[in-house]
C-alpha cells in the first residue's frame, strides 16, 4: 500500500486595489467585489469619508483575533457566545517602553482588550486569550515584514 502525501492547499490570493486623486487623502479600496472609502479625519487634512488607514489596520487585527478565538472555541465545543475586541493605536517614546528593544525615537503601540462572553471556565478563558495572540495578523505584525514596491 502506498501513501501519497498531499500538498496543502494554498490560501486564495486576494488583490487589493487602492485609488485616489492627488487633491486629498480620500482613497477608494477594492478587494474582489467589495469596495469602500478610506480617508483621514479633518484635523489632519482629510474629509472623514471613511476610516483611516490605521483604523483598517486595527480592524484587521481585531477581526483576525476574534475569528481565531471563535474558531478554536468551536473546535473544542466550548460555550463561547461572543468575542469583542477593542483596539487603540498610539505612538509612544521608545524610552518609555520597558519591554522594547528599541530605545530611541517613537514606537507604534497597539492596546488590545478582548472580552469573551459565555459559560467558560477560567482555564478556557485563559486559553482563548492565549490563542487570540496567535492569530495570523498578530503574528504578521510582530514579525519582520518585507514589502517589495515596483512601478506598475
Amino acid at each position: 500500500m502506498t501513501h501519497e502525501t498531499q500538498t496543502p492547499a494554498k490560501p486564495p490570493v486576494s488583490v487589493v486595489t487602492v485609488q485616489g486623486d492627488a487633491s486629498g487623502f480620500a482613497q477608494r479600496i477594492q478587494v474582489g467585489p467589495y469596495e469602500w472609502l478610506v480617508d483621514e479625519p479633518p484635523e489632519v487634512g482629510g474629509t472623514a469619508t471613511g476610516p483611516s488607514p490605521y483604523d483598517l489596520l486595527l480592524a484587521a487585527l481585531g477581526a483576525c483575533t476574534s475569528m481565531t478565538i471563535a474558531l478554536y472555541a468551536r473546535r473544542k465545543h466550548w460555550p463561547l457566545q461572543r468575542v469583542s475586541v477593542e483596539l487603540v493605536h498610539s505612538k509612544v517614546h521608545a524610552a518609555d517602553c520597558q519591554d522594547c528593544l528599541t530605545r530611541e525615537g517613537f514606537l507604534d503601540q497597539i492596546e488590545k482588550k478582548v472580552s469573551l462572553e459565555g459559560d467558560l471556565t477560567p482555564e478556557q478563558h485563559a486559553r482563548l486569550l492565549e490563542i487570540g495572540e496567535k492569530c495570523p495578523v498578530h503574528r504578521t505584525l510582530r514579525s519582520e515584514v518585507v514589502i517589495h514596491s515596483e512601478r506598475a
